[in-house]
């Protein structure tokens, strides 16, 4: 795996793609416990996989699983039980687009 320094194109869409995705689930229904964790929890793994932290540095392919089984199933939970909306489609659209640039982007590492 090649080490960047730094913060391409790449990992700077990821970062936009998370703080949408974050930002809407934090503010969607609000103040429901539930949405407002998942938000928390895409911000949390995004600074696990981007941060200089030794700690997730050095399981980076676990951090980037996990970001990308957390989108996953955050997905299919929308498609099990979630509300059919514009809102839920662009939210869906925003996490398909993120979980695949995460995929890249460790692909790239």
């Amino acid at each position: 795996m090649k080490k960047r320094a730094g913060i391409d194109w790449l990992g700077g869409l990821i970062i936009l793609l998370t703080a949408a995705t974050a930002g809407i689930h934090i503010s969607l229904l609000f103040p429901d416990v539930v949405f407002i964790l998942n938000g928390l929890g895409f911000l949390s793994l995004a600074a696990a996989y981007f941060l200089p932290i030794p700690l997730f540095v050095q399981r980076r392919k676990w951090v980037a699983w996990a970001y990308v089984g957390y989108t996953l199933v955050t997905i299919l939970l929308w498609v099990a039980i979630g509300e059919r909306s514009t809102l839920g489609y662009l939210t869906k659209a925003i996490e398909i687009a993120l979980l695949i640039s995460v995929w890249l982007d460790y692909r790239r590492r």
